[in-house]
């Protein structure tokens, strides 16, 4: 027997508003055949009065409780992925925390971008094995319409807001039984001015709008996915022919694409919601990983890679059997 932390529950929640492509083009100078053909994105959500990444988070987080037959005061460990926190301090992850009712256990945000629901569940992880905590909610969630800019139709096709969530529970299994089996996480700070942010407290005082230069950011994300999506796999002794399902972190249908190819992945056996939900950055994994186990097409015993690539660059995956 062995000590994993295994999946016991998903959940998603996404904002009131459907904004299809047909609105974008009212708004920018674009269309729907643009945004089709260059991203393969049809729709994304946009939050409302009142809606904000902790109410996303909270949302995400009860669905996810609901489905593992679990309570607030069951989780000890809460690590909540996003780059648009509801306030600079202290972190959404304790807001969520109140509203659930989980109080006096951990709670956390981690920030790496659209990467980071694959750090959050890396430390998860490594804090269940340690005994530090039984039961953890990893959440990814994200109001990137809130540093958009609305005047740049380079970008602002390209987002959407959601929240996408996990229960990891910490159990003795057997070798070829359930959790993760593997996980493997990046940085390169030298990219910086490819995909940021131009504000932040500590240098404009102002929350910024997104930047990104996106045929080099494309061009690092199919290497470097690529890249870990296998290291992940050889940890394991596995290839890409092992693999039941990919779930990616969903930027743009073109690096999906292009990703799959480098592996000799089937596309039939990528989990693709780019078209319905757009890029929603650290809620992207999550959320496509709800979206797939609740339709049915993720089901116990299958083997499951979660990858993703984001600003910083970070980028990672993690292996898991569900």
């Amino acid at each position: 027997m062995t000590l994993r932390s295994v999946l016991i529950g998903t959940g998603s929640a996404l904002p009131k508003l459907a904004v299809p492509n047909a609105e974008m083009a009212k708004m920018v100078d674009t269309s729907d055949e643009w945004i089709v053909e260059r991203t393969g994105i049809r729709n994304r959500y946009i939050a409302g009065e009142g809606e904000t990444t902790s109410s996303l988070a909270t949302a995400a987080a009860r669905a996810a409780l609901e489905a593992a037959g679990l309570e607030g005061k069951d989780i000890g460990l809460i690590v909540l992925a996003t780059a648009t926190p509801d306030q600079t301090f202290p972190a959404t992850a304790t807001i969520v925390q109140d509203a659930i009712g989980a109080n006096g256990g951990m709670a956390f945000d981690v920030a790496a971008v659209c990467s980071g629901f694959l750090y959050g569940v890396g430390v998860a992880d490594a804090m269940l094995r340690s005994g530090m905590a039984t039961r953890a909610l990893v959440i990814g969630a994200e109001t990137f319409s809130r540093i958009l800019d609305w005047e740049d139709r380079t970008t602002c096709v390209l987002f959407g807001d959601g929240a996408g969530a996990v229960v990891l529970e910490a159990q003795d299994v057997a070798e070829d039984g359930p959790g993760i089996l593997a996980t493997k996480l990046h940085a390169d700070g030298a990219h910086n001015e490819l995909l940021y942010v131009d504000g932040g407290p500590s240098t404009t005082q102002t929350v910024g709008h997104v930047r990104m230069k996106g045929r080099e950011v494309f061009r690092h994300a199919v290497v470097n996915l690529a890249d870990v999506l296998g290291s992940v796999l050889a940890e394991v002794g596995l290839t890409s022919a092992d693999i039941d399902w990919v779930v990616p972190h969903q930027a743009n249908q073109r690096i999906l694409d292009a990703t799959a190819r480098k592996l000799g992945l089937a596309p039939e056996r990528v989990v693709v919601t780019v078209d319905r939900h757009a890029n929603t950055s650290a809620a992207s994994v999550p959320l496509a990983l709800d979206t797939a186990v609740r339709d049915g097409r993720i089901k116990p015993g299958d083997l499951v890679v979660l990858e993703a690539m984001g600003g910083g660059f970070t980028w990672g995956a993690a292996l898991l059997r569900v």
